[in-house]
């Protein structure tokens, strides 16, 4: 792995919310960052404010991913040294019971969550490979080892099944000095999405969420960032096929 400060770094959904801190928290120490994003209004922002170069895509259209990630590698010169599969969400959608959900609702969402870290984990191996090295961290979710608190279940199954892809992949890339991870975010107040949550929820409900963190508060962008960053560093370099819970202890 390239030490921090070298590193070429792809971060996908990095227009807001957990990407974007993720993708200024790899450009803060130095590193070269890609990131993507269907927002397109707020990926310009990024790109304005920050050094990093930014692509709209999306990556609900696999081919999308792998032309983004064809890009960064062409201007980058190089293999990607770290890919943040962070691109993910509801997709806007909220509970409905399971015979009400349509065919379009849950591929649209599975398509997000799983389908887009598929196909940038495929569009980044080969270099990664060439290279002997590289590391992808995966953002699954709380919800990638219970019952999703949003209960969408399209959402739910999604990242559950990103824990699996995480450790399969972690095996088959492992002989070639690839690592993957994931970073599993407990509740964080970040987005549009996670805001309408809370709002939805009783006092009694929102008292008892906060009760039930030890830490006695909920994330924030940064501390998933930092977890994010950690397992992209030599310090994890024996830390492979791993989901790191980063929820204060709940």
């Amino acid at each position: 792995m390239s030490a921090p400060g070298g590193r070429v770094v792809a971060v996908s959904g990095a227009a807001i919310g957990f990407g974007r801190a993720i993708a200024e928290r790899f450009v803060a120490s130095g590193d070269r960052v890609f990131g993507c994003d269907i927002r397109a209004e707020a990926l310009a922002e990024l790109g304005r404010a920050t050094a990093i170069s930014t692509q709209v895509a999306d990556l609900t259209d696999r081919a999308a991913g792998a032309a983004w990630i064809a890009a960064v590698e062409q201007q980058a010169g190089q293999a990607v040294d770290v890919l943040v599969n962070n691109a993910g969400g509801v997709a806007g959608q909220s509970f409905q019971p399971i015979e009400a959900v349509t065919d379009a609702a849950w591929d649209q969402v599975v398509a997000v969550n799983l389908g887009a870290a598929m196909a940038l984990s495929r569009a980044v191996a080969p270099a990664m490979k060439a290279a002997g090295r590289g590391a992808v961290v995966n953002i699954a979710s709380g919800a990638a080892l219970r019952a999703s608190l949003t209960g969408v279940q399209a959402y739910c199954a999604a990242k559950h099944a990103l824990v699996g892809l995480t450790r399969q992949l972690a095996h088959e890339l492992g002989p070639f000095g690839i690592r993957v991870n994931a970073v599993a975010p407990g509740f964080v107040r970040t987005n549009q999405s996670t805001e309408a949550q809370w709002a939805a929820f009783t006092p009694e409900r929102q008292r008892a969420l906060l009760e039930g963190i030890a830490l006695r508060r909920f994330g924030t962008p940064q501390d998933i960032a930092n977890a994010v960053f950690f397992l992209a560093s030599d310090e994890a370099s024996f830390i492979s096929g791993e989901i790191l819970s980063v929820n204060g202890g709940h």
